[in-house]
């Protein structure tokens, strides 16, 4: 165990002397978990194979799961890439910097560990102003998963980060909350076709009103035997309760919602109940449920931006078992939908 250093670095005024002792702790190998727009980050140079070890230990990350590599601008895609196609400069000048990490040919230089063995490298310019000047001042490609323990939800808070990780890593920055929530967008480039491995804040439309619609493609399996891109293989994103998905018409689905409080009650159980604020029933309160509100459902934002912040919660509270109302799944609302998959280990119930 060591000790964590805590600083806060105000986005709109950013403390240069801080942020250059994060960077120098970075290049001499340490572990830095720093703020993105999509979650927090655990970061290290990728040219030290050590560091970059290091992230899955203090992780408990499987080795065979690629890191996405942060840089703080597009032409450094050139460092790590073999090649990048017109359609990659296209990307980068239409959503970088922003939530979107690009798949491509990598070059011999970009370490094993970091692409776990793959012929391939994931690479992101994230936009958050303390992560771009953090990446610039170490002046080196950073690899960075979510910076919490694998399999937990990421972290949206450096309170996230702080419950996982402290006494693990040199460094944590509190930059307060993050803003899109769900993780980044990850798109294949090696082949034909856009497609996407994991959605996120980029989505299928907007991808699709740049390229067209039959330029994109998303995956027919959100599980694989080797994963290309993070989130693809394990089970992820997990409350420490076990959570159900529900799908179905509202009103069903409320009337099941219903039903479940009741029963818990009588049976002396907690339950948490993830879901939109039309889905709020006054008689939650009376059976003891703790609801938590994805905001409104025709602003599926707002799911993205609470989730993981509302799976935490769950835990706080200390629920027997979750139930979860999955989004529309149309924009980002894809991404919710993927992210509370995962964390109900790939399984989907229809209410009818």
């Amino acid at each position: 165990m060591i000790k964590t250093e805590i600083i806060t670095v105000d986005p709109e005024a950013i403390d240069q002397a801080a942020l250059a002792r994060a960077a120098a702790i970075l290049r001499q190998g340490g572990l830095v978990a720093f703020p993105t727009e999509t979650v927090y980050g655990l970061g290290a140079v990728i040219y030290n194979r050590d560091s970059v070890k290091n992230i899955f230990t203090v992780k408990g990350r499987p080795g065979d799961n690629p890191l996405i590599v942060h840089i703080y601008q597009w032409e450094q895609m050139t460092e790590l890439a073999r090649e990048v196609p017109e359609t990659a400069k296209i990307l980068a000048q239409r959503f970088w910097p922003g939530p979107l990490t690009m798949i491509l040919p990598k070059k011999a230089e970009v370490p094993a560990e970091v692409s776990a063995g793959l012929p391939t490298v994931a690479i992101r310019l994230p936009a958050h102003p303390v992560a771009k000047e953090l990446l610039r001042l170490t002046g080196q490609p950073v690899a960075a998963p979510s910076a919490n323990s694998s399999g937990r939800p990421s972290p949206t808070r450096s309170s996230h980060v702080i419950a996982d990780l402290d006494g693990k890593v040199e460094l944590i920055i509190d930059a307060g909350p993050t803003g899109v929530g769900v993780e980044s967008t990850v798109l294949d480039l090696t082949g034909p076709k856009l497609r996407i491995l994991r959605p996120g804040g980029v989505t299928r439309e907007m991808l699709a009103a740049v390229f067209g619609p039959e330029m994109v493609e998303a995956p027919s399996q959100i599980n694989c035997v080797r994963p290309l891109a993070p989130g693809m293989k394990y089970r992820h994103y997990a409350p420490q309760a076990p959570l159900r998905l529900l799908t179905g018409e509202p009103e069903p689905v409320r009337g099941f919602l219903q039903k479940a409080a009741g029963e818990a009650r009588s049976a002396g159980k907690q339950i948490g109940i993830i879901a939109y604020d039309e889905d709020r029933n006054p008689a939650f309160t009376a059976t003891g449920v703790n609801f938590f509100s994805l905001g409104q459902r025709r602003n599926p934002t707002e799911g993205a931006e609470r989730l993981f912040h509302l799976l935490r919660l769950c835990d706080q509270a200390g629920v027997d078992e979750i139930y979860a109302v999955a989004p529309p799944r149309q924009g980002v609302g894809e991404a919710v939908f993927n992210r509370l998959y995962k964390a109900a280990g790939g399984k989907v119930e229809e209410i009818k």
